[in-house]
């Protein structure tokens, strides 16, 4: 527990979230490009301050080893917050396709493109990085609620 969080060990507690700015271009990009749903997660216990991390959900709402998304276990322990990284980036930037790589490059040799095609990738991923957010709504007990990003690196 953190001072002034009371006793309470529910999602309700959180104040902050802080995330990995790499962690959120990597999930970002991992949701644009696949029909994988990629989250940021902060689980229980809950304090003022959580830490979110990279988290893969499958296709059905399923956490990655089966276990449902919205009510976790079969325990009383409250279930992970998911945070969508969309949420976390304002003004999310078009991904590079490859197809408009080419086009930008009609004339050069397929090692080109390759090459031109992954530095368009960084330079995306770099500005999702500039972009994240002070703020994230989040979930909880059914009511949305604003809570501060702290982004790390």
């Amino acid at each position: 527990m953190t001072e002034g969080d009371g006793g309470d060990p529910g999602p309700d507690r959180i104040r902050s979230v802080a995330v990995h700015r790499d962690d959120v271009a990597s999930a970002l990009e991992a949701t644009l490009r696949s029909d994988r749903e990629v989250v940021l997660r902060a689980t229980p216990p809950f304090s003022g301050r959580m830490r979110a991390r990279l988290h893969a959900l499958d296709a059905g709402g399923q956490e990655a080893d089966g276990e449902d998304a919205k009510s976790g276990d079969d325990s009383d322990a409250p279930a992970p917050i998911h945070v969508d990284p969309r949420d976390l980036v304002s003004a999310v930037p078009p991904y590079p396709e490859p197809d408009d790589t080419a086009t930008e490059y009609p004339d050069a040799d397929l090692e080109t493109r390759r090459e031109r095609h992954a530095e368009a990738v960084e330079s995306w991923r770099e500005r999702v990085r500039e972009r994240v957010g002070s703020t994230v709504e989040i979930e909880v007990d059914g009511k949305s609620r604003a809570v501060d990003v702290v982004a790390l690196g």
